[in-house]
């Protein structure tokens, strides 16, 4: 290996209209390395990587590709020097099909029109060097959220970059999609090409990465090889503060029964789901991608509706067919998809938070909005959201507060049962720490929470008890004490442990 670096960034300031977001960082990577790039929102992490990709450009400092100073002036120049991305976001056209979406623009052509048996030969022999199945002839409108993503990653190999950037490429990914990434990235490295990997899921850092580079508040705090941390240490660099407990359950006191769903079932989505709730305690929903867990949600929040099956809030049967009804009853619903589902990101946070609370703000037929303002302040006081003032756009803000956002709006209405669906998914760990902690304050209070995640660590180290479901299945419930990650993968595969 070379001793010159493959890429170095050298004292790096970028600053918006008079605040500094970036002070003199330096980044450097190997051919053939995998350096972690974290921090929490707002950290500095996009802007270091936009300066990269030529989509804003430094106040001061160097880029350098293999020692030679160079000048990335928009993305078309750093992809033509081996520098390509993942972006976190799926940016791809859905009406065409996936290999029309990988090579988009580079279509092989002859006499004007493409070359389509060309075209599909290419696409298959990228995706099997992923380990993949897909049919580059399907439309991407069709596709799972996991397999657009996978599509996003074969469309950055073909560039034939010598650097890939990977923002948060696992967040929609199964367990067994993460390790045929991981394992091709580990191919990608033996052939020389680095990667630097942004990424919240600190499990998934000490696995895969060789280095790490962590940003705070826009400084470099600290770098070095992999094996120089520890997971409590990293974060304590992100956070800049102590911190005793990555999860920091309480044990309080849990009451009774609130919510029993018996006998749901939705043809070709769940089938025969029984479970009880209760109140002051967080019940862990768990399993792999296709387990049905957003859709059983869906099914109790009104979202849609079960083809049969009873429910019952406090021991009293009652019916829900919308959102709406839901509310009325006390069930508050934190969405998975927050930008599409969770938030109306145009709109003000004072809105987003009012938004299903009007009955609750009317004299009469008409909006007090003067109590809606007072109660979202109180809101953006009480859950520490970080905002200039109640009046700015949702999207403005980073993803840990917007995430604070689709909480506030349902505690408005002192809810009695809160289902949080993938709460902390591509949040900064000082942004999760919070929320963990403001599930404590609402089980302290008595609300019980119905928390559905993906990650193994955070259902094991917040859950009273835990639920894993298997293609619209309950294959097990699990107390706080028995669970292990063994255990929960063998139930979420299907098998009995």
């Amino acid at each position: 290996m070379s001793d010159i670096p493959l890429l170095s960034m050298l004292e790096i300031n970028k600053s918006f209209n008079g605040i500094q977001v970036l002070s003199d960082v330096d980044f450097e990577i190997d051919a053939g390395e995998i350096v972690a790039l974290i921090g929490e929102n707002g950290a500095g992490k996009s802007t270091l990587m936009k300066i990269l990709l030529g989509l804003y450009h430094a106040d001061k400092g160097q880029i350098l590709i293999e020692g030679k100073t160079i000048n990335i002036t928009n993305p078309s120049s750093a992809i033509a020097m081996g520098i390509s991305m993942i972006h976190q976001e799926i940016c791809l056209v859905p009406d065409l099909s996936i290999a029309e979406n990988i090579w988009l623009g580079r279509e092989p052509i002859k006499n004007g029109l493409v070359k389509w048996t060309e075209l599909k030969e290419k696409t298959n022999f990228l995706i099997s060097q992923l380990g993949i199945e897909m049919n580059p002839n399907e439309k991407v409108k069709n596709l799972s959220v996991a397999e657009k993503q996978m599509v996003e990653i074969v469309r950055a190999i073909s560039y034939d970059a010598k650097l890939i950037i990977m923002d948060e490429p696992t967040s929609a990914l199964t367990e067994k999609e993460i390790t045929q990434l991981f394992r091709f990235m580990r191919d990608l490295k033996a052939k020389g090409i680095a990667m630097i990997f942004i990424t919240h899921k600190l499990r998934e850092i000490f696995e895969i990465a060789d280095k790490a580079v962590i940003l705070r508040d826009g400084c470099r705090v600290a770098s070095g090889s992999i094996k120089d941390f520890s997971s409590v240490g990293m974060i304590e660099h992100m956070v800049g503060r102590e911190l005793k407990n990555i999860y920091p359950k309480i044990n309080n006191s849990i009451g009774n029964v609130v919510l029993e769903i018996k006998n749901f079932s939705k043809k070709g989505v769940f089938e025969n789901i029984n479970f009880k709730a209760y109140k002051g305690e967080i019940l862990g929903i768990t399993g792999l991608l296709g387990a049905k867990r957003t859709e059983l949600m869906n099914a109790i929040f009104g979202a849609d509706n079960p083809d049969s099956g009873e429910m019952y809030i406090e021991g009293k049967k009652i019916s829900i067919t919308s959102p709406s009804s839901a509310i009325k009853l006390g069930i508050g619903m934190v969405m998975e998809d927050r930008q599409k589902r969770g938030l109306v990101l145009c709109r003000s946070v004072n809105e987003n938070i009012a938004l299903p609370n009007y009955d609750l703000f009317r004299k009469g037929m008409i909006a007090n909005n003067k109590i809606a303002l007072d109660r979202c302040k109180d809101m953006i006081q009480q859950l520490s959201i970080k905002t200039r003032t109640p009046f700015v756009a949702a999207r403005s803000l980073s993803g840990g507060n917007q995430q604070k956002v689709c909480i506030a709006k349902w505690l408005v209405a002192t809810p009695k049962i809160m289902i949080l669906d993938e709460p902390t998914r591509g949040i900064d760990v000082g942004a999760k720490f919070e929320i963990y902690q403001l599930m404590n304050k609402l089980t302290r209070e008595g609300v019980c929470i119905i928390m559905v995640s993906s990650e193994l660590p955070e259902v094991l180290g917040m859950s009273n008890r835990i639920i894993v479901m298997h293609e619209g299945t309950i294959q097990a419930e699990l107390s706080r004490e028995e669970a292990t990650q063994e255990k929960i993968m063998t139930y979420a595969v299907g098998g009995v442990n």
